[in-house]
Order: C-alpha cells, then structure tokens, then sequence
C-alpha cells in the first residue's frame, strides 16, 4: 500500500495476448535528480542511474528466456515476429477464450525514457549493441543531456552529441517529455526516423507535458507518429492529483478519440496517429479512462473512432500500421 497505483495494474502478457497485442515499446527508465524538488524520484549519479537501467534489462532478458517476450532488432526480427501475430486480434467482450492458452511471445522494441543513465556516448553504443532502439532524451526536469517536462530551454553541447551519435547509430529519436525549446531544436539537429511515444493535445488539455498545435504540424512534416496516451490527467482537463478520479471527471476513451481527432485535424491526416498508451508506468486503473480496467480494453477506442466517423483502414493505421511504417523506415538498412 505504498503507492496509490499498488494493486491497480492494467498490463499482463495475458491480457496483451487477449485482445492481440503482440508488439509493444518496452522503456528502460533511471533519471538523475538535479534538484531538491522533482515529481519523479531519481537517483545520485549517471553511473547509479546506468545500473538501474541494466537491471531492467537484466529482467527483459529473464523474461525472454521464459518466452513471454521477444526483442526485436532488425527488420527481418519485425517480419518474423509480424508473420507470429498474422492471426486476427480477438475482440475481448465476445470471444470466447481458446481451448488453449496463448502463450506466442510479446515483440518488444527497448526504448530509454530520458538518457540520463548515459554515461558516456560509448554507453550509447553499448545499449545499441544490446538491442536499444530508441531514446527519448530527457524525462521530467532538467536532464544530463536536455530539458524535459515542465522546465525550458535547449540541449546543451552534451545532448547536440548524443543526437549527432543516435542519427550515426540508427536510434529513433523519441522527443516525449522535451521541453518546447528541446523538441523544436532535435527537429532541426536529428534527421532521422522520429516519434512522440506518448502524447496528448495541449489544446484539449493545457500542460506543457502536452504538444501544442504547432508541434504537431512539425512532427506531422517528419511523417512522425504520436502514441495517445491514456493517463487520465492528460486526457481530460481540471485533474487535482490525489483527489480526482476517472468517475469524478468522466474520463473516458470517448475523450481520447477526440485528441486523436485533433491531431488528425492538425495534421491533416490519421497517419500521424498512433497507440501510446504509458499504462506500463508509475498508474494503474485509479487514473485511467474510466473503460480501462486492462489493456485489453483499449480496444473499444476504436468504437470511438468510428463514431467520429474514421474510416476502417485509418483505425487499422492507429492501432498498428503508422508506428510499423516509422519502424519499418528506421530499419530499412538493418
């Protein structure tokens, strides 16, 4: 009872398998406190933050050893691991279970949430060789390398470097919890493949952890996808952490859709549009769309969509083939 998400969990293998979730971003996370006050914990040093991110991975490897999970690297991992999961997703409210359990692997694309844990460039390419994927380059407050949420300004000569070195590597650059400053500038630094993780509208719901309108056209010019999130603070707006809840706010799915709508309208297109939805971090249900009791759940976004008036192949896109295209593009050479 230590934390109010104890208990509350909404991610299971089972329940990914359940609703045919077979691939997901898997994130190695460790940030450093720089300051006496943080809304995340973090830890003393870079070194400290680099071991806390090899135990983590430590335990993907445990985890593939069992055969719940798979990491993938390459294209031909992608092709293989897609040609697994070619069997259509079951629907969770009308399917009965099978006779026997599925028990195929979860493709797992290992991302660093903020690269604070990176003590060198040559831990970069280290994490690279041990299948790291992507990197989002700061997390919440200032950062070793950028600055992250809720703080200004730009990357510092250290951060330009490690932009420089992930463009050499292959790296996706993930630009989640930049600040504005930060984002704008990657843009311009990084040429390579780019996504937003998981992300929200700051026109529906005011934060800086948000994107704003003008994010969104960068992004959408670098054929970039953003994952909706599904925390409920940035779903719907007027959240008072600790006090409220998704019954007392109404979040639902049927809020999501409408920031996935934006972004289309933005954008000008569904392909920018993707699944983000973050419930593998520090939440669980007390503060998620009201729906959202497990994964499997967010399933019934797509009702959402099609009330909106989206097409099935746009639905197809948000649920799978927008990140699979900025996948694909980023290992076109692997």
């Amino acid at each position: 009872r230590d934390k109010p998400d104890r208990g509350h969990g909404t991610v299971s293998f089972d329940e990914m398998r359940r609703a045919g979730i077979g691939l997901c971003v898997a994130t190695q996370i460790a940030r450093v406190e720089h300051d006496a006050y943080s809304p995340v914990a973090g830890w003393a040093s870079p070194a400290q933050a680099w071991a806390m991110t090899r135990a983590q991975r430590a335990w993907y490897d445990a985890m593939e050893e069992a055969g719940d999970i798979r990491i993938l690297r390459n294209l031909r991992d992608l092709d293989q691991h897609l040609a697994l999961w070619s069997s259509p997703a079951p629907t969770p409210a009308s399917t009965p279970a099978p006779a026997t359990p599925d028990r195929r692997p979860i493709g797992c694309i290992l991302s660093l949430e903020g690269a604070d844990s990176l003590v060198t460039l040559q831990h970069l390419e280290r994490s690279w060789n041990d299948g790291l994927r992507a990197v989002g380059p700061a997390h919440y407050g200032p950062g070793v390398y950028a600055q992250g949420t809720s703080t200004t300004g730009g990357f510092n000569a250290r951060g330009r470097d490690l932009l420089r070195e992930m463009q050499r590597l292959g790296i996706l650059l993930d630009v989640t919890h930049l600040s504005d400053e930060c984002l704008v500038e990657a843009l311009d630094l990084f040429d390579g493949p780019v996504w937003a993780s998981h992300h929200l509208c700051r026109a529906l719901v005011p934060h800086q952890r948000q994107l704003p309108d003008e994010h969104l056209r960068l992004l959408a010019q670098r054929d970039a996808v953003v994952g909706l999130a599904l925390d409920a603070w940035m779903v719907v707006p007027g959240w008072v952490r600790g006090q409220s809840t998704p019954e007392s706010t109404g979040a639902s799915l049927r809020h999501v859709a409408e920031h996935a709508d934006h972004i289309a309208q933005v954008t000008g297109s569904a392909r920018h549009v993707g699944i983000g939805t973050d419930l593998d971090g520090a939440f669980g249900n007390e503060q998620t769309p009201r729906e959202v009791q497990s994964i499997a759940d967010i399933l019934q976004l797509a009702d959402h969509l099609r009330a909106r008036g989206w097409r099935e192949p746009d639905i197809e896109g948000v649920f799978s083939g927008n990140f699979l295209r900025v996948l694909r593009r980023a290992w076109s050479g692997t």
